[in-house]
């Protein structure tokens, strides 16, 4: 299954500029790049001319069908095979043009003409499309139609997908990714608000730890947290996770309500799903492994309650997705430090908590699971209202949501 990720900004905001710069660190025969001004074409294209009715009586018998084109895209991005020309009539199919293979160019749709000059895209067969305003100048049954095409070839033929608008109401509501190049918060101003810390100072005797600190995380935004060792990273996280007393003394709201004013530690750590190297270090709970992930469910370091079957089943289901199958009854220090990290991260996600705050989740992972395990944090990301915070100091790490950064330590 292919990605999809829209790219949003205001008029002269520098959409352009950011897809040039991406096409650019790209750089492969892979990508394919479609741009559209308006709902007919490039001005300089005959089809164009053509499209305007007072131009219609110069049709000739050069005049191209839509099969024509698809013909001629054909043989001009690779080998005319079986295989092939399969594919163009399974993308014929796709794009709703089985009926006008047949017309000429100039009598279709300007909707119809946006479907062909995708499929003539397609015909070379690229991993990533990037596609700057599919939506321009058509009409609403359209815009539905486009969309829901754009959906099954990132389904069905796994290609990534970048769409270009300007408008937040052109963005479809599947997207896995939103690049936002106009200042977020004009976009995204009903946005729930998940953390907002203002001016927060964090000492130690005479030591500052934090410096007049100012963030705020809405939800469905995937932030990486930065910063070289002491510049106080962890120390930040521990003020989000409700682990901090001195957050009590500081200007920090989470989940829309300002910490003292009768919230509950448990009300914040119900909703946060967290692992960290300190985390790991300090949990000498010798218990199954099964039931150190169910500890997530109850936010405690040990598990003092019951489980049901239905818990215990969501259990076993997380560490099979970390690769644990087979470990549930194996005591905890008994395990590898790899299969320890992977038996935390599974408690971390077992709840499936709007904010996701994951400090180093990779530290002591072999390459596999550590790919494995930015996989996971991609796919769990990509859902709907899901907020995430990492602490990496390696950006190989970050898994493609992430597209955000505060840096500590400048």
């Amino acid at each position: 299954m292919g990605k999809v990720t829209a790219i949003v900004g205001k008029n002269g905001s520098g959409k352009t500029r950011y897809v040039e710069q991406m096409r650019h660190l790209m750089a492969s025969d892979s990508v394919r790049y479609v741009a559209f001004c308006d709902s007919y074409g490039a001005q300089t294209d005959r089809a164009y001319y053509l499209q305007l009715r007072w131009n219609q009586h110069d049709i000739d018998q050069e005049t191209p069908t839509v099969g024509d084109v698809l013909e001629r895209n054909l043989i001009m991005t690779g080998p005319d095979t079986i295989e092939r020309r399969e594919y163009m009539t399974k993308l014929v199919e796709t794009m709703g043009l089985t009926d006008s293979v047949d017309k000429y160019v100039i009598q279709i749709s300007s909707g119809e003409l946006r479907k062909l000059q995708l499929a003539k895209t397609l015909l070379s067969c690229p991993k990533t499309l990037i596609i700057d305003n599919p939506f321009i100048g058509l009409d609403r049954n359209t815009r539905i139609q486009l969309k829901e095409m754009l959906r099954q070839l990132a389904d069905d033929e796994h290609i990534d997908i970048f769409i270009v608008v300007s408008r937040r109401g052109d963005i479809p509501d599947y997207v896995d990714d939103i690049v936002w190049i106009t200042p977020r918060e004009e976009f995204l101003a009903s946005a729930p608000i998940v953390v907002d810390m203002r001016h927060v100072t964090i000492r130690y005797g005479s030591h500052t730890i934090l410096n007049d600190i100012n963030w705020t995380i809405r939800e469905g935004e995937h932030w990486a947290l930065l910063g070289p060792n002491g510049s106080g990273k962890s120390t930040l996280l521990s003020l989000i996770c409700a682990d901090n007393p001195q957050a009590y003394a500081c200007d920090i709201s989470l989940f829309g309500r300002r910490r003292g004013t009768g919230e509950t530690i448990w009300d914040i750590k119900r909703r946060i799903g967290y692992v960290s190297p300190e985390m790991h270090r300090s949990y000498r709970h010798n218990l199954p492994a099964e039931q150190i992930v169910a500890s997530g469910l109850k936010d405690t370091v040990g598990l003092y309650t019951r489980t049901n079957e239905l818990e215990r089943e969501k259990c076993r289901r997380w560490m099979g997705v970390f690769g644990l199958q087979g470990k549930e009854c194996q005591p905890f220090l008994t395990l590898s430090s790899g299969e320890q990290r992977m038996v935390l991260l599974a408690r971390a996600f077992v709840k499936d908590p709007d904010l996701l705050i994951l400090d180093e989740p990779m530290h002591g992972l072999d390459d596999d699971n550590q790919q494995m395990v930015k996989d996971i944090i991609e796919a769990f990301s990509r859902r709907q209202g899901k907020t995430l915070i990492m602490v990496t100091h390696y950006d190989e790490e970050l898994p493609e949501c992430v597209n955000m950064r505060k840096v500590l330590g400048r």
